[in-house]
């Protein structure tokens, strides 16, 4: 089958100008990337789950190409604010990563009639506390980034966050890994300009609606990912009736560049559930 016509553009969004990129017909699916990344996290799945769905990805404000500017801002209004300008008003399937589950949770319980689903990959709700134990290189980011020094900052945080627990870099995909340092560095680049606002995407943290949910929700989750994340996925099944949990061996934070072609099955066993 030929690889479907890709749309991609920058929309005037609050104030901000939001890089996007959008292909396929049906089901809309929306992927949002990690607070480490950018729209290029789903270089793997955006042509293969195009060829079934529209698929929507993009640069959230301070990552890739879509610039920080000034003033107060939240990533919810501007994801909802892009779907409006896209057109996509069916219920979407929300396929997030960390920082970017987060804001898909926040988006299916701010607008519960806009979500058919929910995947969570290597993430957690909101405001969730749990009492476990974090990577040791968390203060030598902190230095780092203190001391101005981002090409440090981003390996580092490539070691947490792509080599993760229990792996070193010359266990993982190189490619892949080398990939995952340039989104981060291009993130830390834009953070350190120090531009805008930042406000909570809701007024009562997910963590203490998950309740709410009403849509099915998957949790994916790399084995290699910090025992915040895992506890996190534990949490989740314990709280949302509707959710199951994957685990993908050999992956850490951003499982789906890890093993994009196990990653796609199990997404696509879900979606087929989905109907």
């Amino acid at each position: 089958m030929a690889a479907p016509d890709t749309q991609a553009g920058f929309a005037p969004i609050n104030g901000a100008r939001i890089y996007y990129e959008i292909a396929g017909e049906g089901q809309p699916l929306v992927m949002i990337h990690a607070g480490v990344a950018d729209h290029r996290q789903w270089n793997n799945e955006f042509e293969y789950f195009a060829r079934r769905c529209r698929v929507v990805r993009y640069d959230q404000r301070g990552f890739g190409q879509s610039e920080p500017v000034e003033g107060a801002f939240s990533h919810l209004a501007d994801l909802t604010a892009l779907l409006d300008t896209l057109d996509v008003h069916q219920p979407v399937v929300l396929i997030g990563c960390s920082m970017g589950g987060r804001l898909a949770m926040d988006f299916a319980l701010t607008h519960p009639t806009r979500a058919k689903a929910l995947i969570m990959v290597d993430s957690g709700p909101g405001g969730l506390k749990l009492d476990v134990p974090g990577s040791p290189l968390f203060a030598e980011v902190e230095a780092a980034y203190e001391a101005g020094d981002l090409d440090r900052t981003a390996e580092l945080e490539v070691q947490i966050w792509f080599d993760g627990r229990g792996r070193t870099p010359d266990q993982v995909d190189q490619a892949m890994r080398q990939l995952a340092y340039d989104m981060n560095r291009i993130a830390l680049s834009h953070e350190a300009k120090e531009l805008g606002k930042q406000l909570p995407n809701v007024e009562m943290p997910a963590a203490e609606r998950l309740d709410e949910l009403a849509v099915p929700v998957l949790i994916i989750v790399g084995v290699h990912d910090e025992p915040f994340t895992l506890a996190a996925a534990d949490y989740m099944v314990a709280h949302i009736p509707s959710a199951r949990k994957v685990l993908i061996d050999d992956a850490a934070h951003l499982s789906n560049m890890d093993h994009p072609a196990e990653f796609q099955q199990i997404v696509s066993s879900f979606l087929d559930e989905l109907g």
